[in-house]
């Protein structure tokens, strides 16, 4: 997103919307949770082309550096989000705010056992992104997060506070709240906390779950959550009642409908379904106009 000069009410991450229609201004005072305010939308897609595209990617490419359906899902967000900017608003301290960046952010495992511990990945993305650019820079955030001595800032914060008596952390976390509502928590604190990135992803179908409802936060400014599910084969039914079988996969995206209006939401759900139903777009930068 294109910086502005920063004015009064602005914050180091945001622009405040100061041209906005009488109900979008009142509900941040009516409705002030975003965990009081989340919208659900469930969407099937078809990876039959899907499918093709990643396994010509992946030729000559080694199992741990190979193109992923989570690299995929995330490059039509980042381009939806790109094309449909008020999907990276967010709502803080009852005002609407137009971040400055694209963000993603998600929950790396070190490794898949039950004690193995968590990294949190911040990365953002300019317009001009595309899947190969994205596939790079996740990979290489994947690849720190992995590291034995790898440690995020946003954990390191965190384990600061660990050894704080009970009473004292509840203090300490009422004031945190507060920052948070002015947008004034300590940079280091947040600067890889994914709660603070312009889409939450999850990727539930990597560990054999199918995607479901997931809630918003308070903390933090994250307006959408996505939701990967697990890949599985049905039918599809052509107009006359005949069907084949396809490879599809369940998303599932919570939103802070206070951004924006149903209308714009659902143009922004078929926006992301095109281009994971026809992957080839993912190849162009995420600024480039789709027609859909």
């Amino acid at each position: 997103m294109a910086k502005q000069k920063k004015r009064w009410g602005d914050r180091f991450d945001a622009t405040l919307i100061r041209d906005i229609d009488p109900l979008h201004w009142f509900m941040p005072y009516l409705y002030p949770n975003r965990a009081d305010n989340e919208a659900f939308v469930r969407e099937e897609f078809d990876l039959t082309n899907l499918e093709a595209f990643l396994a010509k990617k992946n030729e000559g490419l080694d199992h741990a550096h190979r193109y992923t359906i989570f690299h995929a899902v995330c490059a039509a967000v980042v381009k939806a989000v790109t094309l449909r900017p008020q999907m990276n608003r967010f709502i803080k301290g009852c005002r609407i705010y137009q971040r400055d960046e694209l963000s993603l952010g998600f929950v790396v495992k070190k490794q898949f056992k039950d004690n193995a511990d968590e990294g949190l990945a911040f990365i953002k993305f300019p317009p001009e992104t595309t899947i190969d650019s994205l596939h790079e820079r996740i990979m290489k955030e994947i690849f720190e997060c992995r590291r034995d001595d790898a440690m995020d800032n946003s954990t390191k914060g965190m384990e600061m506070f660990t050894h704080l008596p009970r009473w004292l952390m509840r203090i300490v976390i009422h004031i945190l709240h507060r920052l948070d509502f002015y947008g004034k928590v300590p940079y280091d604190l947040i600067k890889a906390d994914p709660n603070y990135a312009s889409v939450f992803l999850t990727n539930l179908g990597s560990i054999k779950l199918n995607a479901g409802y997931h809630h918003l936060s308070n903390w933090g400014t994250t307006s959408v959550f996505v939701i990967i599910g697990e890949k599985a084969v049905r039918p599809v039914f052509k107009p006359d009642g005949s069907y084949e079988m396809h490879t599809m996969l369940d998303v599932g995206i919570t939103l802070d409908e206070r951004i924006a209006d149903g209308y714009y939401y659902a143009k922004t759900v078929r926006l992301i379904k095109k281009l994971i139903e026809q992957p080839e777009l993912l190849d162009r930068p995420a600024n480039e106009e789709v027609d859909y």
